[in-house]
């Protein structure tokens, strides 16, 4: 199934995500930033995935609640009748993933999986839902996203992993490895490629990234962009999706395109 095909992708580009429901509230990866997303128009929201020790799978995005919250500790070593009593920014619950597509049935949610442990329930939690149409899967872990498209088949949306970014910038200058390490198992799912536009002080997005991934049927989305500046330049470059954490400006940026939908 190709990009342009998969339901997942069902808007006109550029897309806008919400990145974490828009981090720079402060309150990030909760209902009420989600909510505040949604309301500003947004249809893309971004979120992470951990596991507790007891197996309820939550929206947030480090592997600890001390960061964000007004408590401490691992998630994935404590149950969810502790982790449901921390306050993100010391006011807003922690979300349940199941929860967010309730709440949001409209919704695209593109998510992060942060552990292996997370794989299969956050699968099985959109098999529930009924949400193949609305969910897509990344990680920087090649492997989480092999394993969920083993687990789920082409009906999931999965972006590409490091391995295949990396596949897919060689594969923009050429050569056999580059097909290689994209890998067929992990292009049969695959919509759309995530990346930032440097990574280790090394370009990643340009014309010709960008050309490689559309002529393969990818998208590219950019994160996490949150200067006005940036944003216009990599519009004008042709990129597919940007993730921001500020909301306001990037809804701003595409308005004055006439590309806010």
């Amino acid at each position: 199934m190709s990009a342009a095909r998969h339901p997942y992708l069902d808007h006109p580009a550029p897309l806008p995500f919400a990145h974490r429901g828009g981090a720079s509230a402060g309150i990030e990866n909760t209902l009420t930033a989600f909510r505040r997303a949604v309301e500003l128009g947004y249809r893309y929201l971004e979120t992470d995935v951990h596991l507790t020790s007891d197996g309820v799978l939550v929206a947030f995005h480090d592997e600890t609640l001390d960061r964000v919250t007004d408590a401490a500790g691992a998630i994935a070593e404590l149950p969810w009748s502790v982790v449901r009593q921390a306050r993100v920014a010391g006011r807003e619950p922690v979300a349940r993933f199941e929860e967010l597509l309730e709440a949001f049935p409209q919704a695209r949610w593109n998510v992060d999986v942060k552990a292996e442990p997370t794989v299969r329930p956050l699968v099985e939690a959109v098999r529930r839902a009924g949400a193949w149409d609305r969910v897509c899967v990344g990680s920087f872990s090649e492997a989480r996203v092999a394993r969920a498209q083993r687990l789920a088949g082409r009906r999931l949306a999965t972006s590409l992993g490091t391995r295949g970014v990396a596949g897919l910038r060689l594969l923009s200058y050429g050569g056999p490895v580059a097909e290689r390490l994209l890998g067929a198992a992990v292009r049969r799912s695959a919509v759309c490629v995530q990346v930032p536009e440097r990574s280790s002080g090394i370009r990643v997005v340009d014309r010709v990234f960008i050309g490689a991934a559309h002529r393969r049927g990818l998208q590219v989305h950019v994160w996490t962009v949150n200067d006005e500046r940036r944003m216009n330049a990599l519009l004008d470059l042709g990129v597919d999706g940007i993730m921001t954490d500020d909301l306001e400006t990037l809804r701003a940026v595409l308005a004055a395109r006439g590309a806010w939908v």
